[in-house]
């Protein structure tokens, strides 16, 4: 792995505590929730911060981002343990994809974005920034549902 990938990779590893710490927190009939109006269940939620961590892990193998990917599976919608299980996977993909990237991509390489493009370490940034959006929706969810969060969520999060 690069040196610069992997120091922003290291960064990005403090943020997915914050999700375990959640998918812990939850039960499958919390990922019906939804606030009302036009907002998605959790579970909707869920499975679409899945849905970009994939992009992502896909965009260090082509080094394009595409957001089109969808998974048909509607047990992400209500199943914990399925999350987990995916969000595992997903780790393991973005990691071996990360790995893959050498000194000569970072060099020679940038992310295209559809419209601009990045250098490769920016992408990982911006899937940082992917992941505080979630947890800040998520956060209005858990605060309408009455749920406790964590030390580390109200610190981090709010």
């Amino acid at each position: 792995m690069n040196a610069d990938i992997k120091q922003f990779w290291d960064l990005n590893r403090m943020y997915t505590p914050l999700r375990d710490e959640l998918m812990a927190s939850l039960s499958d009939d919390d990922l019906n929730f939804t606030p009302g109006g036009e907002n998605p269940t959790l579970g909707a939620l869920c499975r679409e911060l899945g849905e970009t961590q994939h992009a992502y892990a896909q965009s260090f193998k082509s080094f394009k981002v595409d957001f089109s990917y969808r998974v048909n599976d509607d047990a992400y919608l209500t199943s914990v343990e399925k999350l987990k299980a995916w969000y595992a996977t997903l780790d393991q993909e973005l990691e071996a994809a990360l790995e893959a990237v050498s000194d000569e991509d970072v060099a020679n390489k940038t992310m295209d974005r559809g419209g601009y493009e990045v250098p490769l370490h920016i992408g990982l940034d911006i899937l940082r920034e992917a992941l505080l959006i979630f947890y800040g929706k998520v956060s209005v969810y858990l605060k309408a549902m009455g749920m406790e969060r964590t030390q580390m969520w109200r610190d981090w999060i709010a």
